[in-house]
């Protein structure tokens, strides 16, 4: 993906969270606000039954007007113009609270007119938790004779706690957001790590193409002298240096290959290719190093598939390369050829020193080689392997690694047909 687009999903994606938070907090706010709504109208309509059942059991005549007023969010004035007794008082407060399910502590006073004054009259409670009389406070009311004021000291939190799974789903967005941020950081973070590696390979590798091209002319020119051609061992050094040359070459070239396709996809040229012709062609060619080796192909027809030939050779190479490497005896590899429903199988299976379970998940990561006394032999960088995973992903084939019952993994690819 190139930096541009990722920069731009990385802002949309910060101002989408961003927003949602916005928008969850703003909803929270309007979820608290119709709760402040519902609870004062709850408790005015409580109220206005309290007054009723007074004026009831006087056998009074109710009020035009609303006696009901609220001074405050949790202060309530009630105007009942007509003299009542505290604890019947109480006794409606509670029974008309409960039956409006209003289950938060309140404390309630009334006006004396001999003292001309609040006097205070209880408190209740549903957290056991008693208010001592001297700590409160309720302001008299001006040209009111006979009325009693309620109080709710605990009404915020007692709102706040209805919304517990609103507040739960912003905490959850503001978690989701931080996890966001710390995700898009360390992502911005890897990238510039990555970019350091290949500019630092790129330049590595160009460094060491010029001397090693000059390291591969001389020799050649050396090998043609006749002096060299007369002793056998500095002709046979020469040629220790030409094909050694060639070979580390052929490692510059490969990781040039891999940084640039880190950075590009590799261009595919896509044709019918014959499998079973061109895995025998590399057979060949590494029974001409390895005579030892035995390899052998076992398949019920040849089939075609549409791949890249140059990179599809280079896989079938790579994967049969690393049997030989990695054998303490004599190399033998089969390769199996099958087709399942609508898909052409290939399981190349070796009898070499196999990998442990733990390790084999990581067999196809870049630079990554098992650490072993035959890694240590074996010359490399860890990216045969990796270089195989990237041209099967760009070709939508899937590849995996087992280990054998016996001796030896064998990996698998797996192409639609």
């Amino acid at each position: 993906m190139k930096a541009k687009n990722l920069n731009i999903i990385i802002v949309l994606g910060l101002i989408a969270t961003i927003g949602i938070l916005i928008a969850q907090l703003l909803w929270t706010r309007e979820a608290f606000s119709v709760e402040e709504q519902k609870f004062s109208q709850k408790t005015h309509v409580a109220l206005l039954e309290v007054v009723k059942k007074l004026y009831n059991s006087s056998n009074s005549e109710l009020p035009v007007n609303n006696p009901i007023k609220k001074v405050a969010n949790d202060y309530y004035i009630v105007n009942v113009e007509n003299d009542f007794q505290p604890d019947i008082l109480e006794y409606y407060l509670k029974t008309e609270f409960a039956k409006f399910n209003i289950n938060t502590d309140y404390e309630y006073a009334m006006y004396n007119c001999e003292s001309d004054e609040m006097v205070y009259g209880n408190y209740i409670s549903f957290s056991n938790k008693k208010a001592k009389k001297s700590d409160v406070y309720f302001p008299k009311h001006e040209n009111l004779v006979y009325y009693f004021a309620v109080r709710f000291p605990n009404e915020t939190s007692y709102l706040l706690s209805s919304l517990r799974f609103w507040f739960l789903l912003s905490l959850a967005l503001i978690v989701i957001l931080l996890i966001y941020v710390y995700s898009i950081y360390t992502i911005i973070q890897q990238k510039k790590y990555s970019e350091l590696q290949r500019d630092f390979i790129n330049n590595m590798t160009h460094e060491f193409k010029t001397p090693l091209s000059s390291i591969l002319l001389a020799s050649s020119y050396l090998n043609k002298q006749e002096s060299i051609k007369k002793d056998e061992k500095l002709e046979k050094y020469t040629e220790i240096i030409i094909s050694q040359s060639k070979k580390l070459n052929s490692h510059i070239e490969q990781i040039l290959n891999i940084a640039k396709s880190d950075n590009e996809p590799m261009k595919m040229v896509m044709t019918e290719v014959t499998v079973v012709p061109i895995v025998k062609e590399v057979i060949e060619n590494l029974q001409l190093r390895n005579p030892n080796l035995v390899a052998k192909i076992n398949t019920d027809k040849d089939y075609i598939i549409k791949a890249d030939e140059f990179h599809f050779t280079n896989i079938i190479y790579n994967l049969m390369d690393n049997s030989v490497k990695y054998c303490d005896g004599n190399p033998e590899i089969i390769v199996a050829i099958t087709e399942e429903k609508n898909q052409i199988r290939m399981d190349f299976s070796d009898n070499g020193i196999g990998i442990s379970n733990k390790n084999l998940n990581f067999i196809f990561d870049k630079f990554y080689r098992i650490p072993s006394t035959k890694s240590n032999e074996v010359n490399g960088f860890g990216l045969g392997l990796y270089y195989v995973k990237k041209i099967c992903t760009q070709h939508h084939w899937k590849i995996f690694a087992s280990n054998n019952n016996d001796k030896g993994i064998t990996i698998s690819i797996v192409i639609p047909k």
